[in-house]
């Protein structure tokens, strides 16, 4: 019998998107190895090593904030234009849209408006902000695929019913690859002495906005206790050079207390689980942070402008997912004006007490419960392949 043959459009604009589709790609053939899939659209490093067509280069899409959107306007309208085109030429059995909602939801409705059947991967936060774009998931997406437990029930209530909760895909993926004792050894550290992990983001604006703000905090806490350890911990090796630019920044006494904090890359997990608290940039790293179990303050800071223009938008009671999950106030959040050297200090502070940490870490496992044993890749592909028969 001849193999069967389709055809499918994936659009992702993030690192984490790119990595979620990536998955997607692999568990849709390995559930259907007698087809021949082929995949294009937007696709990062990720998902072109999972042999997805790149019509676009997800990598130039990633950017955060409403004024640097605005100047890379004329790269997104001809990522869309490439994307409309590639999708008129190729006719795609179906649409796979991962996350990137500013993006992905315009272009749902142009795509559903030739006649696509449209799936969306990674629901956008709509019940975080900007419920308004409910109008576009009810009328031009087809299947609606969740990640948070809360999510299918929150769009039942509000009359939205081709949701599916597919599980999250890091609940499984989210572990360290080694003890703190070998992770210590390997970086120079004493296991024995207190360590805080400090993740500045991802991006770099994010980076250049925050990194500075925790050096210094790391330098009021080790005037109180020069034996309490910090590790910066970065995504992709990329970053590292960025470390030191942040340290320009600071002070000279504060550059000087600061030379011993150990910078990693790529070894997020295990600088997570080696810590005894962190300070975690909001966003799907403190979902990370509270899946290992170290107690964090989450912080957040971005320009003024940007800030006053998205801060009325925002309707949700906890900025941070792992408090989102919880239904608490888990981990404290210092967002904004809230979010100076002083107070990232006396935070950290209190998560180091004994007591407040093993409390905090007990809460955090609870909300990491909910989010199941990983699976998720599959349980979406399945999705699909069941919508496009």
């Amino acid at each position: 019998m001849a193999e069967l043959k389709k055809t499918i459009m994936i659009v992702a604009g993030e690192a984490s998107g790119d990595s979620h589709a990536a998955k997607l790609c692999s568990a849709i053939r390995e559930l259907d190895p007698n087809t021949e899939f082929r995949f294009f659209g937007s696709a990062g490093p990720k998902m072109r090593d999972a042999g997805v067509e790149p019509v676009v280069r997800a990598d130039e899409l990633s950017i955060v904030g409403l004024i640097e959107i605005g100047r890379a306007l004329p790269m997104f309208i001809s990522a869309f234009r490439r994307l409309k085109r590639a999708a008129s030429e190729r006719q795609p059995d179906v649409v796979v849209l991962v996350d990137f909602p500013d993006f992905n939801l315009k272009l749902a409705r142009a795509l559903k408006n030739k006649g696509y059947k449209i799936v969306y991967y990674i629901s956008p936060q709509i019940w975080a902000w900007r419920q308004y774009r409910m109008r576009s998931v009810r009328k031009y997406i087809d299947l609606l695929l969740a990640i948070l437990p809360f999510e299918k029930d929150w769009y039942a209530e509000r009359g939205i019913h081709h949701v599916e909760y597919v599980g999250n895909p890091v609940a499984s993926e989210v572990h360290p690859d080694s003890t703190k004792e070998s992770f210590c050894r390997r970086h120079g550290l004493d296991p024995e002495a207190r360590i805080i992990t400090m993740l500045p983001g991802s991006r770099h604006k994010e980076i250049v906005r925050i990194l500075p703000e925790m050096l210094r905090a790391a330098a009021v806490l080790m005037r109180k206790d020069r034996e309490i350890q910090f590790i910066v911990a970065f995504a992709a090796e990329r970053h590292r050079n960025e470390f030191e630019a942040a340290r320009a920044k600071i002070s000279e006494g504060d550059r000087i207390l600061t030379e011993k904090i150990k910078v990693v890359s790529a070894e997020t997990y295990d600088a997570l689980f080696a810590a005894d608290a962190a300070a975690v940039t909001s966003g799907t790293a403190t979902l990370e942070t509270g899946i290992i179990g170290t107690p964090m303050a989450i912080v957040y800071k971005t320009s003024v402008l940007n800030y006053r223009l998205l801060r009325p938008l925002i309707d949700v009671e906890h900025f941070g997912l792992i408090n989102l999950i919880g239904g608490d106030r888990i981990a404290s959040e210092l967002i904004q004006d809230d979010f100076s050297p002083g107070t990232l200090a006396d935070e950290l502070s209190r998560i180091l007490e004994p007591e407040t940490n093993s409390r905090i870490r007990k809460q955090l496992k609870v909300a990491a419960d909910k989010l199941g044993q990983g699976g998720a890749s599959k349980r979406a592909a399945a999705a699909i392949l069941n919508l496009i028969g």
